[in-house]
């Protein structure tokens, strides 16, 4: 054992007699990966008006650091924290959609934020989308702090293909009207997102998720080939019903 070794142990013995607590790297590697996925950005008016905007963009990495620290704290086993994993994956619905939590701080004139979906909406590559769902609270008048989730699609509607499949940027776009602090001025904020940070990403509780979006896209597929198969009969109804008309005139 080198002399750094052990000073290490008597330094860890020494913490565990007295109660002094052990330093940790948790914390931190978490807080430092939260820094990374959030976004803030303050406003402010002529009034003295405050306008403050902080979103989460929940990826692979920011999932995987707060299942490490929820696991950590808790003493969770591999299998247990795979379930909880899976569990919050669900729950943020991270199979189909991107999912953004907002924090709004409105310190001037009332917020009046409804429709709330036509006040935000996101660009990925050359294409915009609209959040598919959201918090029904931000469509109330706002005085204060209010923070909920938003949801944006994470697949192509007509596909089925992942949006993040490459390397690619997630812009967000709130418009001047969300708060009569910011004037003409947009709330815009961005994010870098490699594929494996938006893929729905990896491990047993992934794989559990992943079977379940594959298992609701063939439901939705086959329900689609069955209205087809029936719009493909009537037309051929129709064809057999035109072509013994036609048999018919030409026989007079």
């Amino acid at each position: 054992m080198t002399k750094i070794s052990v000073l290490v142990t008597i330094v860890i013995a020494a913490a565990l007699v007295f109660g002094v607590p052990v330093p940790s790297n948790a914390a931190t590697d978490y807080e430092r990966v939260l820094a990374r996925w959030s976004k803030s950005e303050e406003n402010t008016d002529d009034m003295g008006g405050r306008f403050i905007v902080k979103a989460t963009l929940y990826t692979a990495e920011y999932v995987n650091a707060l299942v490490k620290s929820e696991a950590e704290k808790n003493l969770w086993t591999a299998s247990e924290m795979e379930d909880y994993k899976y569990n919050l994956l669900k729950e943020l619905e991270l199979d189909e959609r991107i999912a953004m939590h907002l924090e709004l701080n409105e310190l001037g004139p009332t917020a009046h934020m409804a429709p709330f979906n036509e006040m935000l909406y996101i660009w990925i590559g050359k294409k915009k989308y609209s959040p598919e769902k959201y918090d029904e609270r931000f469509n109330l008048p706002l005085q204060g702090k209010r923070d909920g989730m938003v949801y944006f699609p994470r697949h192509d509607e007509k596909t089925g293909e992942p949006l993040l499949k490459k390397d690619a940027s997630i812009r967000l776009i709130m418009s001047s009207a969300i708060s009569p602090v910011l004037g003409h001025k947009e709330v815009r904020m961005t994010w870098d997102v490699k594929a494996e940070e938006g893929s729905v990403f990896s491990g047993t509780a992934a794989d559990r998720l992943e079977i379940d979006r594959l298992l609701r896209r063939i439901e939705k597929l086959a329900s689609e080939r069955a209205d087809l198969e029936k719009q493909l009969e009537a037309k051929k109804s129709e064809i057999d019903t035109i072509n013994a008309r036609i048999e018919e005139l030409q026989k007079n």
